[in-house]
């Protein structure tokens, strides 16, 4: 196979039947699917590249060379340009079949659309979880600098109850996708019904572990007595659903592996847009920071009941189709 490129290769090997036309026939079949997959995987890659310099760096400008916040900046900003020049130098390699050059630029054949298409949901969601952090400090400042303090820290220990499940729900997504591409139902059930059981459990693990080391967490982030006791009240708030995250990134990555574009739009906006924004209004009348903090479980549980009837939805429409 000396004349392939990697994805080209990875398409034979995924997708190889007893005769040349039938497999020609899968592939061209899966073809919708696995650009979504490849490009969402070198994102991925990218990004994770862009995380582990941020990591690296964070402690050397802020701890090092004192830099507090001015640190932390730079070490972000080297991290994305890091990912960015990631992208650019493996595309300029000619090692992928996909070209960054501009001969090779089209928009043809609904191309626009269909980057459109993929790029609106995340970068609305991106967006919304920015603005709906700015709306949480600004009504949170409302309770004093410690009950701020307090969310922010909360927030990283629902992340990292979260972080797992996470991952299992984007490492899911080319398998289910390759399956669907491949009209391989059977095979789509069984590795649906064990991610979901399998993330459930490692939410439930790591929510428990979260919620009986929360006092070591926030100590390791915070160390004013006030701050603490808040971080410490809002994390456990905040994990009463995190027990879920794993059903929730499975779900919501199985959709986005059938190229369900309008479900995915729906749920990208939804979780920390559309239902968690107005909640947060509606619980300030209460004027209590800790009734405030509900306004994210209540989010998730909403979502991830919406993510089920959309994954519902999807399925039958797609696996009826064939």
């Amino acid at each position: 196979m000396g004349q392939f490129n990697f994805e080209e290769t990875n398409l034979i090997c995924c997708y190889r039947k007893k005769t040349r036309a039938d497999t020609v026939a899968a592939m061209t079949a899966a073809l919708p699917y696995m650009e979504t997959e490849i490009r969402e995987l070198a994102e991925r890659t990218a990004e994770k590249l862009g995380n582990l310099l941020n990591v690296i760096l964070d402690p050397i400008m802020i701890l090092g060379f004192g830099w507090d916040i001015k640190g932390a900046a730079i070490a972000t900003l080297i991290g994305n340009f890091a990912a960015a020049l990631y992208y650019v130098l493996y595309f300029m390699k000619g090692k992928s079949s996909l070209s960054i050059h501009i001969k090779d630029f089209s928009y043809k054949d609904k191309i626009c659309s269909s980057v459109l298409s993929i790029g609106i949901p995340a970068s609305l969601a991106s967006l919304l979880m920015s603005v709906s952090q700015i709306i949480l400090n600004g009504i949170m400042a409302g309770y004093g600098d410690m009950a701020v303090a307090g969310a922010g820290v909360a927030m990283k220990v629902t992340m990292i109850s979260g972080m797992l499940t996470i991952g299992i729900g984007q490492g899911v997504q080319p398998l289910l996708g390759f399956c669907v591409g491949a009209k391989k139902w059977e095979r789509y059930n069984k590795l649906i019904k064990f991610s979901l059981f399998f993330a459930f459990a490692v939410s439930f693990v790591m929510t428990v572990l979260c919620y009986l080391f929360t006092n070591q967490i926030v100590s390791a982030f915070i160390t004013d007595v006030n701050a603490f006791d808040y971080a410490v009240s809002f994390s456990r708030i905040l994990l009463t659903t995190s027990i879920f995250f794993g059903i929730f990134y499975v779900l919501t990555n199985a959709i986005q592996a059938m190229g369900a574009v309008i479900p995915a739009l729906i749920i990208n906006l939804s979780r920390q847009g559309i239902i968690y924004i107005p909640a947060l209004y509606i619980l300030n009348i209460f004027s209590n920071a800790s009734v405030l903090m509900f306004a994210q479980p209540i989010a998730d549980i909403l979502s991830i009941a919406l993510a089920a009837v959309l994954y519902s939805n999807a399925y039958k429409k797609l696996s009826g189709s064939y």
